[in-house]
């Protein structure tokens, strides 16, 4: 691996700087942290916060998310560079030194953790900073490197936007946080068992005991259907329980079982362009449930 030596490449702007900080922190996977932490703003709740106190809340966990994005690169940065997918983040092409990253990562575990303390309280902040901790020490370090089952009990530190900004609506953790946070859980094993068997030879580079290589193909997408039919009938609860009506509850049916679909096709057609176009549809499903309670919301 040839690249720039950080501390000897002086002719790099601040800007450029700040771009390689601002990649790290993956913002593509921000805004979607952000997207499923938005609903939690006024679901279960009277009414919607003020704009202050929501953007405050958001930045928050938008920073905690930054957080863990951050720290993970530096701890994977020598894995990242066996990986086509990730060779080239500033990290693992040696753009950003290692102890700028861990600082980084520090510095945005601190500040996250101290404004979701200010603006949504103790437990939001606890929530915020128990998230980069389980996400740094039991997923990254522990769980990836040694389990298949990695990325089912690590999916639960990128489920807990919802749990941020629902502890930080009242104080306390309530039914309406706890099943966005369910949805994201159980929408996560598809979503990222489908980019590990087409990314099947990265993983393998880089030693990490992903599903795929573990119990083949096949058994991998049969586990991603098992999934996503447990998570159909879950993206209904909350209008079961009364917190959202039809708007959302035809369009959580519609989607999921799009989705379903999907898993049924990947399985029928074993193929990894296949396989790919599900990692797609994943995206767009969480989008459609998240955006169809957004929408049922301000209605």
């Amino acid at each position: 691996m040839s690249a720039v030596t950080p501390a000897l490449d002086n002719r790099r702007s601040v800007a450029d700087t700040f771009r390689l900080y601002y990649e790290m922190t993956r913002p593509r996977v921000l805004m979607l942290v952000l997207f499923t932490g938005l609903p939690a703003l006024a679901l279960g709740q009277s009414a919607w916060p003020g704009i202050s106190t929501a953007l405050w809340v958001l930045v928050g966990t938008a920073l905690s998310g930054a957080s863990c994005s951050v720290l993970n690169a530096w701890i994977e940065r020598e894995t990242d560079a066996h990986m086509a997918r990730t060779r080239n983040r500033p990290l693992p092409a040696a753009a950003v030194a290692s102890g700028q990253a861990v600082g980084l990562g520090v510095v945005l575990a601190v500040v996250s953790t101290a404004l979701l303390w200010w603006c949504g309280g103790l437990l939001a902040a606890a929530v915020g900073a128990g998230s980069i901790l389980f996400y740094v020490f039991v997923y990254t370090l522990w769980l990836k490197p040694r389990t298949p089952h990695n990325i089912v009990i690590g999916g639960a530190a990128g489920a807990t936007a919802p749990l941020i900004v629902d502890a930080a609506m009242d104080g306390q953790l309530g039914m309406a946080g706890l099943i966005l946070f369910l949805i994201i859980f159980l929408w996560t094993p598809p979503h990222f068992w489908a980019i590990a068997l087409y990314r099947k030879d990265d993983y393998r580079n880089a030693g990490f005991p992903m599903m795929p290589l573990v119990v083949g193909d096949q058994g991998t997408r049969w586990r991603m259907l098992a999934y996503t039919l447990v998570l159909l009938p879950v993206t209904l609860w909350p209008v079961y329980l009364g917190y959202l009506g039809p708007i959302y509850g035809v369009s959580a049916l519609a989607v999921g079982l799009w989705f379903t679909w999907w898993n049924v096709k990947v399985i029928r057609a074993r193929d990894y362009r296949v396989d790919r176009g599900m990692f797609k549809a994943s995206i767009l499903h969480l989008m459609v449930v998240f955006g169809a309670m957004l929408l049922d919301l301000a209605v």
